[in-house]
């Protein structure tokens, strides 16, 4: 078998393609570096790819300062799984809705959903809305303000609408009803926008701590991981801001801001992290076909 001769096209491209390759893969392998690098000497900088004194005192630090971090953990899966679920459900049947042309209201529906993209109601509106309807300290309060997004419902709607119309009509013939059309045909279709829609809300729902500040902060049951770990982050910063010339290097050693900031990241990264290699198949199907209407 004859081999292909490369050309200087193919040189080129190959070499480009590392050079993002690295460039993609160098501020992670830092991160990961610096979090497993001894605190003290991390001040002292020049860390790349590879620790230079390696220890698991950054992660000892964060976890050894915290109980309820395996509490926390376990809350975050719970709203990330719960969360992205509910809204997927909330997303597609709306976006099903908005698609169908005998829908009477469709425009002024789809005009509204819109709107919310660009005027919001302000976090004080928004807190009390929250309390009046008793979601405070309840895990409701992770899902049901999170349900619907309209940048989701909308990629999902542009998607069914570059569905045959022709499956639609077949089914109705053969005696479907909308429930039937939407499970059975409209679902299974959907499929790589729904994954990526999925992987969206997994994301927001995984990184989200503000909500757990503002409404469950005082319950040890809802806490989550992230708004555990940037408890942590604060104290190590405000540790950090008390350190004297005497002791720096013994305090720094535990609480240093850089080490236990990098430890943090990696800790809240790799799990959902774990999740893109499932999802990647649908990512650039789903979002190409769901942004563009032909």
């Amino acid at each position: 078998m004859k081999k292909r001769k490369w050309t200087t096209f193919d040189i080129v491209l190959t070499v480009f393609m590392l050079f993002m390759v690295v460039i993609t893969l160098y501020p992670f392998l830092n991160i990961l570096a610096i979090s497993l690098n001894n605190a003290v000497d991390t001040a002292k900088g020049g860390i790349h790819i590879w620790p230079r004194d390696f220890t698991f005192a950054n992660y000892q630090e964060i976890f050894g300062s915290n109980d309820r971090l395996l509490q926390a953990f376990f809350m975050s899966i719970l709203r990330t799984i719960v969360g992205t679920i509910a809204g997927i459900i909330a997303s597609t049947m709306l976006a099903y809705v908005l698609s169908r042309r005998d829908f009477v209201f469709n425009s002024l529906v789809g005009f509204l959903l819109v709107l919310t993209m660009f005027i919001s109601g302000g976090l004080i509106p928004e807190y009390m809305l929250i309390r009046q309807l008793g979601l405070i300290n309840d895990f409701g309060v992770y899902i049901w303000p999170m349900l619907i997004s309209a940048f989701n419902v909308i990629i999902i709607r542009s998607f069914m609408d570059n569905l045959p119309t022709a499956l639609e009509e077949s089914a109705k013939m053969d005696g479907a009803n909308d429930f039937v059309i939407f499970t059975k045909i409209i679902i299974p279709l959907c499929l790589p926008v729904i994954a990526t829609i999925a992987l969206f809300l997994a994301v927001m729902q995984w990184n989200s701590w503000f909500d757990t500040y503002l409404y469950a902060r005082s319950s040890e049951t809802l806490t989550t991981l992230q708004f555990e770990l940037m408890k942590i982050l604060d104290n190590a910063n405000i540790s950090s801001g008390d350190i004297t010339s005497q002791n720096a290097e013994v305090i720094a050693g535990q609480t240093n801001p850089q080490s236990i900031k990098m430890a943090i990241t990696i800790i809240a990264t790799v799990p959902i992290l774990m999740v893109y290699p499932f999802l990647q198949k649908y990512f650039v199907t789903g979002l190409t076909l769901g942004a563009v209407k032909s």
